[in-house]
């Protein structure tokens, strides 16, 4: 057989393969589509009930038709809820903010050292910053407790949100400071440190003008994590605050206690509480991703 017959079948044969490699692939396609398709709608299951209970009256529900559309919408469930979780609210962002933010502060100046500025016992200190990432809040809330109100009794003012943000602060500087430093060991160079050095520069001067200014994927990643984690935290509530300092979910934890719950008042309650972290999601979700990217890599 010549040459010029082999190419030939084999140029007619790569039509036929390319077709069976489509086909392949419109078939993985679909299937993905499917589990997709099947797992959101397990996950969106309980949104669902919550959403289709937070708008029914207190005596139209049952756990029979829990899963029913109601057959009259009211939003009276939603009007007693924010009406009692609305200063909750307010508590919570403001601790949830200020304590997002100072952490992220913090473990950006400690991240910053480690990463460009060795010095005797540097890594020692490190591993000890990381140490407190992996000690349980339940071993340590008891003399927590005793020193918080030691500091109360001194200065009434501290009691509530400010002992909570202390408290996230505190607990949030070695993760952000781990973030932080794995970033600008990877994601700033050596040189642009060591230039601003040559210029005369000092180690403040160094930080904002040179790393500070290139750190903002960095703080998306600290930012939405600490907000998060102060946002949802009901061990440090439950231990430290009352239903009268405390945030939202100390005030959802009142709402659905009692010997006869008001379920659609309770639903309504837990998307209300649900809103901010669902917003700084949707909002910043892409820019998380990209900032836990952006310090992976060299």
């Amino acid at each position: 057989m010549s040459s010029a017959t082999l190419e030939a079948d084999r140029l007619a044969a790569v039509p036929h393969r390319h077709r069976r490699s489509t086909r392949g692939q419109k078939a993985f396609g679909t299937v993905q589509y499917a589990l997709l398709f099947v797992f959101s709608i397990i996950v969106l299951m309980p949104a669902y009930v919550l959403l289709v209970t937070s708008f029914k009256r207190q005596g139209d529900y049952d756990q029979s038709t829990a899963w029913q559309i109601p057959t009259t919408w009211s939003v009276e469930g939603w009007v007693a809820a924010w009406n009692t979780l609305a200063p909750a609210v307010g508590r919570s962002l403001v601790m949830a903010i200020l304590a997002a933010v100072l952490s992220s502060v913090l473990g950006s100046l400690n991240g910053y050292i480690f990463a460009k500025w060795h010095f005797p016992g540097s890594h020692v200190i490190f591993v000890l910053f990381l140490f407190g990432m992996f000690i349980p809040y339940q071993a340590i809330m008891i003399p927590l407790s005793g020193m918080m109100l030691n500091i109360q009794d001194s200065a009434p003012w501290f009691a509530g949100v400010p002992t909570l943000i202390l408290c996230h602060i505190v607990y949030g500087i070695p993760i952000c400071t781990l973030i932080f430093r794995n970033y600008y060991a990877t994601s700033v160079p050596n040189e642009m440190i060591e230039a601003a050095r040559v210029d005369g520069a000092t180690t403040w001067s160094t930080y904002t003008r040179v790393v500070l200014p290139v750190s903002p994927p960095g703080f998306v990643v600290t930012l939405i994590w600490q907000f998060t984690s102060a946002w949802n935290d009901f061990l440090f509530a439950l231990f430290l605050t009352n239903q009268n300092n405390g945030p939202v979910t100390f005030g959802l934890n009142a709402l659905a206690s009692g010997q006869n719950p008001n379920y659609p008042q309770i639903m309504a309650g837990v998307l209300v509480a649900s809103l901010p972290t669902l917003i700084v999601y949707i909002v910043l979700g892409k820019y998380f991703v990209a900032g836990l990217m952006s310090g992976s890599v060299k």
